[in-house]
């Protein structure tokens, strides 16, 4: 990977954490004061696997398996893995009932969720998270697992990372692209409590400034369909990350007016914009404007910083992001910089 184009770096936190509870930040922000960070990983620790949306088998799981009991985890395989319910995996009472064991026992340190998909919102409000509540965890994914993020940030103040997921690990480790390689290992960075910084290049769309606040976010299009739910976003105070996959331009500016409409862009006190993939206009039905100007035209009374390109989403540059924790964002003429504080 080439360092003009991206550079991750990281500092060293204390792997030691208390396993009991987790740690309230101890910040006047409104945004962040409430924040429960879940204890951070050790060697030895248990994450648990399972299939909250989307299907796996067991030979499309087993390099994430791998990799991640090389980093000194150890795994435990939920009974979801190998099941399909067409697209599901498996029956929403077989998934509801796999990601409650896993929420509920004291042993599994984090649950990787593994692949997105669909499936998340049918099971969300069939969960109990008292004992989540009482003993945080790391839950960890993304696109679809939007839903959860969301959903844990909103009503229980409980960190959670942003990342890729088992069905994102390669078959074969030496053959992975530097930055592929890269996007996975920071999964590990962040379980294990080292504090995050991505630095990535200036885009001339993006307007320059300096903020600090809780990081929330996800895919667009899933935070949409929260709105007016229980699940829905918070982000006043916040810096939001958003990115998305497969949308036509006008879908995603329908997306960015009700965030508009909504209050969610007002209060803000930064936005990301990661990776789009765009469905090219049909022929005769050009939307005629850029992501860019979808933006722009939300946020023009807004004086928060801007940011495009930043490497989250559904490509391989995507880096985890503790969603829930303080960040500081800095825009400037010569590029950016998120890093936790």
């Amino acid at each position: 990977m080439r360092r003009k184009e991206f550079l991750s770096s990281v500092l060293p936190l204390g792997l030691a954490i208390p396993a009991m509870g987790g740690i309230r930040l101890p910040d006047e922000d409104e945004s962040i004061k409430n924040s429960v960070i879940p204890p951070y990983l050790k060697p030895g620790d248990l994450i648990g696997i399972t299939c909250p949306a989307g299907f796996i088998t067991d030979k499309e799981l087993q390099p994430s398996i791998d990799l991640m009991k090389s980093w000194g985890f150890n795994i435990k395989v939920g009974a979801t893995v190998g099941k399909r319910d067409f697209t599901f995996g498996g029956t929403d009472a077989e998934r509801t009932i796999d990601m409650q064991l896993m929420l509920d026992d004291p042993k599994v340190k984090a649950i990787m969720c593994a692949r997105g998909g669909y499936g998340a919102v049918r099971i969300i409000d069939r969960l109990i998270w008292d004992r989540m509540k009482e003993h945080p965890k790391w839950i960890i994914g993304f696109s679809d697992i939007t839903v959860l993020h969301c959903h844990l940030g909103s009503n229980f103040g409980i960190a959670s990372i942003h990342s890729k997921m088992c069905n994102s690990f390669p078959d074969n480790w030496s053959e992975a692209e530097p930055v592929q390689a890269d996007s996975i290992l920071s999964i590990r960075r962040a379980l294990v409590g080292e504090k995050m910084k991505y630095d990535f290049l200036a885009n001339e769309r993006n307007r320059v400034g300096t903020t600090t606040g809780a990081l929330v976010g996800g895919n667009l299009k899933t935070i949409e369909t929260l709105g007016g739910t229980k699940s829905a976003i918070q982000t006043e105070g916040k810096i939001l990350f958003v990115e998305d996959t497969g949308e036509y331009l006008y879908s995603i500016d329908r997306m960015f007016w009700n965030l508009k409409r909504a209050g969610r862009l007002s209060k803000i006190r930064g936005l990301i914009i990661g990776g789009f993939k765009i469905k090219p206009d049909d022929p005769g039905e050009e939307f005629g404007r850029t992501l860019a100007d979808i933006v722009f035209e939300k946020v023009k009374e807004y004086d928060y910083p801007v940011c495009f390109d930043f490497p989250v989403g559904h490509q391989k540059n995507n880096y985890a992001l503790k969603c829930g924790v303080k960040h500081k964002l800095v825009v400037d003429q010569s590029g950016c910089v998120l890093s936790e504080v």
